[in-house]
C-alpha cells in the first residue's frame, strides 16, 4: 500500500492568513481543502497573532498533518510590516511545533519557482497553475489561500531533496538551529 501523508500550507499574514492542505499517496497528490483566517477586523495586533496560534492548532487536530510547509517572510522596506508577518510566522510555527509536526521554511521565490517554473510570477499565475495542477473548479477571489496552497504543492516536490529551507522537528530543533536568536 502506497505511503500517506498530508501537508499543510500556510501564507501567514496579520491581515488575512491563507491555508491549503494536500494528501500524499505515494508520489501523487490530491487537493483536500484551502481557506483564509480574516483577521482586518481585529485592531489589536496581540489579538490576531492569538487567533492565527487557535486557527492553526485547530486544523493541526482537525486533519492531523504530517508535516507544515510555511511561506517565509519577504524582505520589504517597511520595517514594522516585516516585524508583524514574522510574528505572525513565528506563532504558527509555535502551534505547529506544539503538536510537534515538522516544520519547513520556503521562501516566496522558491514556492513560485517549484510551481510555475518562475520566480518571479504574479500570485494569479501561481493560482492558476494549482487550479491546473489540482483540478480545481473555482479559484477563491483572494489568493491568500492559494498561496498556503502553493506552500504545500512546494514542498511536496521538494521532498528527498537535501537542501529545501529551513526544517524544525520541534523546539530543540529550533532552538539549536537558532540559538543566536532565542537568546
Amino acid at each position: 500500500m502506497a505511503e500517506e501523508k498530508i501537508i499543510l500550507g500556510i501564507d501567514p499574514g496579520t491581515t488575512i492568513m491563507g491555508f491549503g492542505l494536500i494528501k500524499v499517496v505515494g508520489k501523487k497528490m490530491e487537493f483536500l481543502q484551502l481557506n483564509e483566517l480574516h483577521l482586518q477586523k481585529y485592531s489589536d495586533h496581540y489579538l490576531k497573532l492569538k487567533l492565527i496560534f487557535e486557527r492553526t492548532v485547530e486544523l493541526i487536530d482537525t486533519y492531523h498533518p504530517d508535516e507544515i510547509a510555511i511561506e517565509a517572510p519577504f524582505f520589504g522596506k517597511n520595517v514594522q510590516s516585516m516585524l508583524k508577518l514574522g510574528r505572525a510566522q513565528g506563532v504558527a510555527m509555535a502551534a505547529g511545533l506544539s503538536r510537534e509536526v515538522p516544520i519547513t521554511e520556503y521562501s516566496p521565490k522558491k514556492i513560485k519557482m517549484a510551481i510555475t517554473g518562475n520566480g518571479n510570477a504574479s500570485k494569479e499565475q501561481v493560482a492558476k497553475m494549482l487550479q491546473s495542477l489540482l483540478k480545481l473548479k473555482t479559484l477563491p477571489k483572494n489568493l491568500d489561500s492559494t498561496d498556503g496552497l502553493a506552500a504545500a504543492v512546494c514542498h511536496f516536490y521538494n521532498q528527498g531533496r537535501v537542501e529545501v529551507g529551513k526544517s524544525y522537528s520541534g523546539w530543540a530543533s529550533f532552538v539549536k538551529q537558532n540559538g543566536d536568536r532565542v537568546k
